[in-house]
This record gives structure tokens, C-alpha cells and sequence, in this order.
């Protein structure tokens, strides 16, 4: 009988020292997630499989795992690893409801994953999948915010999905409708403000850099913010250093911000250690800047971004502007070879590829508008009009440079604030293009909407953005029938 006790004991003992099932976002786990952020992704790999040793039963470990998959995807935009990765969104789901439920991270981890694979799904076109994910994260979320009101983590996503749901195009709003999904894109970015301003005198500081990665984002392709630049640059100087992701947004919100110059700057500075995720974007981002200010070394990252891209956008707009770069050097060899790649490589999946084929197979363009395009792009705006200023429009022999000039000066006259000179101009691009598939005519429109909406002339306003609507066939039509429908809205038409 008393031998049995030994036994006992030994049971006792073992039973105590069996790891439970928890969510622990200790620092190790936090160290993992800031290299994830970083894109540092073998260093978060050593990191977390260093966090299952001695926590086998940590659920943040699966949230940690699905980062580094989502990242990486977003990154490569690879198809064939997307369709290899995909099924780990379920197992992964299984793997937490067996963990603790009274954490507040319980559900948040299993809406965090479902929103992740959701936004990938989107990505690679998966659309009504997408959507039934982003509206179990969207369940999930509400949930926890019922359990645990005070969980900041929560409010990030929250927002998001607000974000994603409110600026919905008008084409997808028919299938979140029938999710039952809805949202409000300024309340979610005012969420995410309050959030930002909430995280470093909490327990979640650490969440700084991903709510700074969505504000970017959403501020640049939401807002369309035209003087974001210098408030999203304060945003970011708080971030890491050595983090690629920091280099890759310093990068995005400068070119999109018309910070050319800046643009350069930071991705020539961008990490280059093979401790870091590849990130393609970053050699055609870096490729498109040089070439608005027509550097010498255009050509090397746009070649590096074609033979390291495993996705599908832009591969034919990189190797038209690889022939554009060769056709201002004067090098008709060159131009030439090149213009045979972009009818050969790449898909037309993007508009943006769909109008370098078209343009490969057009006549080819009129050098001073060439380059007065490139430097409008970058904001170099005085060498932009310097370039058509004393062009005579009947020089032009094709209605497509007609249209071009007209639109051109026309941009160039609104972002130097010059309404009167770009609205007459955009009105002539308009009468000139209307009945063509060239953009100009569209989006001459819409920009004309958008002048007299900030004049407060909101009459004008409605007409041109129904102006912009009628038109129709026409390249990135649903992007600027998008914007011209949002103008309506903001303007209660």
C-alpha cells in the first residue's frame, strides 16, 4: 500500500508540469512579430519555433505563423504559393478552438487569420471565399468586443473591416451586400487615429507599426490624400530602422505623394540583407522614380523586377518602360527589343498591362510628351511644362496626342493650382476624346468634379462626375466611374 504512493506522487508531479493550453504574447512572441513587421522572416521563424519549445501550448505561436504566410504572400505575390499555403487557414483555425477561451486573444486570433486569408483571397481573385471570411472575422471581432471591451488588439481590426467594407467599389458592394457586410471607411480611419494615439501607454505598443502600415495605406488609396505626405512621413519615423516594410511604405507614400526625389532616397536605402523577405515592389517602385527623373540607371531595377516577380501585375508596364527609357536615349535597338518583350511576357490581368500591350502596339509616342509625362508623374512640374509649353498642338498628327497634350496641360495646371487654365484644357481634352478608349477624356472629367467640389460648386461638380460615369470603354473605367460615384456621395448627389 505505501509503495503506491511514490506512483502517486510522481503523477502528482507530471500532471502539474503539463503545459496548458494559453495565449501568451510574451517577449519572445513580441520579438517575432516586430522581425514579421520588419520582414525579417527566418530571424521570426527561429524565434517562434524557440516560443514552442518552451511553450508548446502558446496560440499566439498560429496567429504569429499565419503572419508570416500572409506577409510573404502579399510580398511575392506568388499563385502557386498561394494555392499550396491556403489550406493552412483551417488547420490553423482547428488548432485554436481547442485553446483558452476566457483570453480575449481566443477569438481576435481566429478573426485575425480569417481576415488575413481573406484579404489574399481577394488578391488572387478567390472573391466569394474572400468574403465569407472577412465576414467570420467580422462575427468573431464583434464577439470579443462584446467579452472584452477594453482589448485594444480588437479595435485594430474593427477598424479595418469598417476600412475595407466602406470604401468598397460600387461593382463589389452587390456581394457585400449579400455577406450582409457593411462599413464606414472615415469612422475606421478616425478608429484607427484614436487606436495609434491609445497603443504606447499600453500593454500593446508593440502594434504600433502595423496600425501605421494601414493608416498609409488607407490615407493614400482610400483618402487619395494629396497633402498626406509629411503627416504619414511623421507616422512612419517611428517605426524600425531596419525594417524593410518602413523602407518599402517611405517608399509608397512618397511616389504616390509626388516626392520623386524622396521616393529614391528611401528605396535605395531599403535593407538589402538576405535576412529580408524579397520584395519586388520595392526594384519597380524604385525603377518608375528614376525614370520620372530620367536617371541613367533606370533600366536595372525595372530588370531585376522581371526576372525576380513570381506574380502577374505589371511585368508588360515594366518592360514598356524599360523601352521608353531606351526610346528617350535615343537607342531605337533597344526600344525595339524591348517593345517585343512586352508583347511576348507577362499577362493582362491589370489595366495598367493592358495599356502597355495596346501602347506597344500604337505608333510610337511624341517624345516631349513622353517626357513631359514622366516628369508630371514624379512632380517635377515646371520641367513637365517646359516641355509643351511651346509645343503647337497641330504638330500632332494623332488624336491620341491631341487628347494627350490637352490633358496634360491640363494636370500640370492643377496641381500648380492654376483652376481657370486646367479646367479650359481639361474641357478641350474632353470634346477631343469623349468617343475613344483612352482615359483622358474620363478622367479629365472626374478632375474637373474634383475642382469645383473643393470650390464648393457642388451643381458643376455633379455634372462632371456624371460626365466622367457616362463615358464609358475606356481604360480604368471602373476605377474612375469608383471615384466619380464617391465624388457624388460626398457631395450628397
Amino acid at each position: 500500500m505505501t509503495k503506491k504512493y511514490p506512483l502517486i506522487f510522481l503523477l502528482l508531479l507530471f500532471s502539474g508540469l503539463t503545459a496548458k493550453a494559453n495565449f501568451v504574447f510574451d517577449a519572445n512572441c513580441v520579438e517575432a512579430y516586430k522581425a514579421i513587421l520588419s520582414f525579417r522572416m527566418n530571424e521570426a521563424t527561429q524565434l517562434i519555433n524557440k516560443e514552442k519549445q518552451l511553450n508548446p501550448q502558446n496560440g499566439i505561436t498560429i496567429l504569429l505563423e499565419n503572419y508570416i504566410d500572409y506577409f510573404s504572400l502579399l510580398a511575392s505575390e506568388n499563385k502557386n504559393d498561394y494555392e499550396r499555403l491556403k489550406d493552412r487557414k483551417s488547420t490553423r483555425l482547428s488548432a485554436l478552438e481547442d485553446n483558452d477561451q476566457n483570453s480575449p486573444y481566443y477569438l481576435f486570433s481566429q478573426a485575425e487569420i480569417c481576415l488575413q486569408w481573406s484579404f489574399l483571397k481577394a488578391k488572387f481573385g478567390d472573391y466569394f471565399t474572400s468574403g465569407t471570411d472577412a465576414k467570420k472575422a467580422n462575427g468573431f471581432l464583434k464577439d470579443n468586443e462584446k467579452k472584452f471591451p477594453g482589448f485594444l488588439p480588437n479595435q485594430k481590426s474593427l477598424a479595418l473591416v469598417n476600412i475595407i467594407f466602406g470604401s468598397i467599389p460600387a461593382n463589389f458592394r452587390g456581394m457585400a451586400r449579400l455577406f450582409g457586410m457593411s462599413g464606414n471607411a472615415q469612422l475606421g480611419i478616425t478608429q484607427l487615429e484614436n487606436l495609434r494615439a491609445q497603443l504606447p501607454k499600453s500593454p500593446y505598443s508593440f502594434y504600433d507599426g502595423e496600425v501605421i502600415w494601414f493608416l498609409c495605406i488607407t490615407d493614400i488609396n482610400v483618402l487619395h490624400g494629396k497633402n498626406s505626405y509629411n503627416k504619414l512621413m511623421g507616422y512612419l519615423a517611428g517605426m524600425d530602422n531596419n525594417s524593410m516594410l518602413k523602407s518599402y511604405l517611405q517608399g509608397y507614400v512618397s511616389s504616390k505623394t509626388a516626392h520623386n526625389d524622396e521616393t529614391i532616397k528611401y528605396l535605395e536605402a531599403a535593407p538589402k540583407s538576405n535576412q529580408y523577405l524579397l520584395v519586388p515592389a520595392i526594384d519597380y517602385m524604385l525603377g518608375i522614380a528614376r525614370l520620372n527623373r530620367m536617371d541613367g540607371d533606370t533600366p536595372a531595377p525595372l530588370t531585376r523586377y522581371v526576372n525576380e516577380y513570381k506574380g502577374t501585375s505589371f511585368i508588360k508596364d515594366a518592360y514598356l518602360k524599360i523601352a521608353y527609357y531606351y526610346l528617350l536615349q535615343n537607342d531605337t535597338e533597344r526600344y525595339n527589343n524591348y517593345l517585343k518583350l512586352v508583347r511576348t511576357k507577362g499577362y493582362t490581368l491589370d489595366a495598367k498591362d493592358r495599356i502597355a500591350l495596346r501602347e506597344a502596339n500604337e505608333p510610337k509616342q511624341d517624345i516631349d510628351l513622353l517626357r513631359a509625362r514622366f516628369y508630371f508623374d514624379g512632380g517635377y512640374y515646371s520641367k513637365a511644362m517646359a516641355q509643351i509649353a511651346n509645343k503647337d498642338v497641330n504638330s500632332l498628327k494623332l488624336p491620341r496626342d491631341k487628347i494627350d497634350y490637352y490633358y496634360r496641360l491640363g494636370r500640370i495646371n492643377d496641381k500648380i493650382e492654376k483652376n481657370y487654365e486646367a479646367v479650359l484644357n481639361y474641357q478641350k481634352a474632353i470634346a477631343l476624346g469623349r468617343e475613344t478608349s483612352y482615359y483622358y477624356a474620363a478622367n479629365a472629367a472626374l478632375l474637373i468634379g474634383n475642382i469645383y467640389e473643393e470650390i464648393k460648386d457642388y451643381k458643376k461638380a455633379a455634372e462632371y462626375y456624371n460626365q466622367a460615369i457616362g463615358m464609358k470603354n475606356h481604360d480604368y473605367q471602373t476605377d474612375i466611374d469608383n471615384d466619380a460615384k464617391a465624388g457624388l456621395k460626398r457631395i450628397g448627389q
